[in-house]
């Protein structure tokens, strides 16, 4: 199966005012019985249509005259479709917030992995959810094949990919594809502890299960939300039996 990992550098945060300027992608290929591989970072600069706002810049370091030359995003994009150096196409594409990248990119019927959903479900436990911090929290840096040159300059799109690959891996540890792909259709299990309300502060597995009950209840609450509520509202009572 080959898993391609893929990442955006843009102008902004919402099409169509946003536009791509950096696409990057890293193979994953994996085996039923030998262990997954991991193919070098790739990346590609994109002129957006448009200038580079001075705050994006200032995430990428790209700039107007980086991109003057580069293919249009329509025409870059087609890359990411493209089949590997063993002429297998992707089967499943994979993004840390795959919401994000998927406001420019839909990837056809190929379905997604959201690593950022994933950790959140594997590893509530981490300071956040962030891939670098993950990379430095799962220590991906001790593993053998990890080379570090392939993830620098954090922020760019080749690198930010080679990193959340080795997310993958970790993942595959614990998990299987299938899992991860339908954790990633479903609302994110928030971790930690609630970030509103009279409960603010307080653990998800702690929440007063009366108050889970009423966020269910409320139409206009976040699907995040009342995912989490939901999962900790039937391990309550699951406790309680």
């Amino acid at each position: 199966m080959l898993l391609r990992v893929i990442d955006f550098e843009c102008t902004g945060l919402k099409p169509p005012e946003a536009a791509i300027c950096e696409i990057g992608w890293t193979d994953v290929r994996t085996f039923e019985s030998d262990p997954a591989e991991i193919g070098d970072a790739q990346s590609m600069l994109v002129n957006p249509g448009h200038p580079i706002p001075p705050a994006a810049r200032g995430v990428h370091h790209i700039s107007d005259r980086d991109v003057r030359d580069a293919p249009p995003p329509g025409q870059a994009v087609i890359a990411l479709m493209q089949s590997g150096s063993d002429g297998r196409a992707p089967d499943v594409f994979v993004a840390h917030n795959a919401a994000y990248d998927q406001q420019f990119f839909g990837g056809g019927a190929i379905p997604w992995i959201c690593t950022r959903k994933v950790a959140f479900r594997l590893w509530p436990e981490a300071p956040d959810h962030k891939n670098q911090t993950l990379r430095y929290w799962l220590n991906v840096d001790a593993q053998n094949e990890f080379d570090s040159r392939q993830a620098m300059p954090s922020h760019r799109a080749g690198p930010d990919t080679y990193v959340t690959a080795h997310l993958i891996l970790k993942a595959l540890e614990l998990t299987t594809v299938e899992q991860m792909i339908e954790w990633t259709r479903q609302p994110s299990l928030l971790p930690g502890a609630i970030h509103f309300g009279k409960h603010k502060g307080t653990p998800w597995s702690q929440v007063d299960p009366s108050y889970l009950e009423w966020l269910l209840k409320q139409v206009d609450m976040d699907p995040d939300v009342k995912c989490t509520a939901r999962h900790w509202l039937s391990r309550r009572r699951a406790d309680d039996r």
